[in-house]
């Protein structure tokens, strides 16, 4: 699963992502609901284990099982949307094993269909959804379009995990006067939340922010800000921090564009991401990132920024 990665080119605009469903009931007819995870956070698919259940958690937590020395936890994904599943269905179960911010969850699943290639333009912002099978539109990254008048939901997985308390990112004070930046970093997420965390972050260390939500958005404000400073762009925006997925353009191809443009490329690009795959990795150097970060250590992220940043004066 993870190779697959290496398919997709710098530049593309696309992602791969795997089809699966939740069943439930509606009256006396079942109903699909079609959902999706990117292919690069999934470690693997497989039959549902022999699990080990833990006492004073939610129901929607299943337990925890050994995956070849590694402690799993599971989250039952019809539980937690609060779907009754037919009992048929849930026989057929099956586990999808995530890596996201270094850590591995299993999701169990009704069905794991097929792996789709879609590109980020076709996907849209999903605040509007509301209600589909108990979700909200903070559970959903995106939506897209597929065969038959069909609509897959994208699952902001890493909502869950974070809200279930198995996942909190590590946050470290900033020691006072350590950094002291000036200028502007644009910072484009889809998630409200990072950015609120990462724009909280980079303004502790003197930083103006500049937010936007997705790589077309990221693009006009460049526009914008070159309209105003001209050729001293590059000595008044001192870092672009973006995100990988987002919905219309990904962070792979925002940043391979940036570095196309003369006007912008010498301004530094430094990824922050939940996908702590090493592909990704690779892909955010081929399309010019100066660095590239999981989600969220503070500690690293100061680091990190500063060294990027620092570099880019000298």
């Amino acid at each position: 699963m993870k190779g697959r990665s290496e398919i997709l080119k710098v530049g593309t605009n696309e992602m791969e992502l795997v089809d699966f469903r939740i069943f439930k009931y509606e009256g006396d007819e079942i109903y699909e609901g079609i959902y999706g995870i990117n292919v690069a956070k999934v470690r693997e698919i497989i039959r549902f284990p022999k699990l080990t259940e833990l006492p004073g958690v939610p129901s929607f937590i299943e337990g925890i099982f050994d995956l070849r020395g590694v402690v799993i936890p599971v989250v039952n994904l019809a539980k937690w949307m609060g779907v009754v599943a037919p009992e048929e269905m849930s026989k057929n179960s099956c586990i999808i094993i995530t890596e996201f911010n270094n850590i591995l969850i299993g999701f169990v699943v009704h069905e794991a269909k097929r792996i789709r290639r879609i590109n980020w333009k076709d996907i849209e912002p999903a605040s509007f959804i509301s209600g589909e099978g108990g979700l909200d539109g903070s559970k959903v990254t995106g939506v897209t379009r597929i065969e038959n008048d069909g609509v897959l939901l994208i699952l902001d997985l890493e909502g869950v995990v974070q809200e279930l308390g198995l996942y909190q990112p590590a946050h470290g004070k900033l020691e006072a006067g350590k950094y002291s930046f000036s200028g502007y970093v644009l910072l484009l997420d889809d998630s409200a939340t990072a950015r609120r965390i990462i724009r909280d972050a980079l303004e502790e260390m003197g930083f103006t922010v500049i937010e936007g939500t997705d790589g077309e958005q990221g693009l006009q404000i460049l526009e914008d800000l070159y309209r105003t400073y001209g050729s001293e762009i590059s000595s008044k925006l001192r870092l672009i921090a973006s995100d990988i997925e987002m919905p219309l353009m990904d962070g792979f191809h925002f940043a391979a564009k940036v570095k196309a443009d003369n006007r912008f490329k010498m301004i530094p690009i430094v990824f922050n991401s939940s996908i702590s795959d090493h592909f990704s990795d690779v892909r955010g150097k081929e399309a010019g990132a100066e660095a590239y970060l999981v989600k969220f250590d503070s500690n690293l992220f100061y680091d990190e920024i500063a060294r990027v940043v620092n570099t880019h004066i000298q």
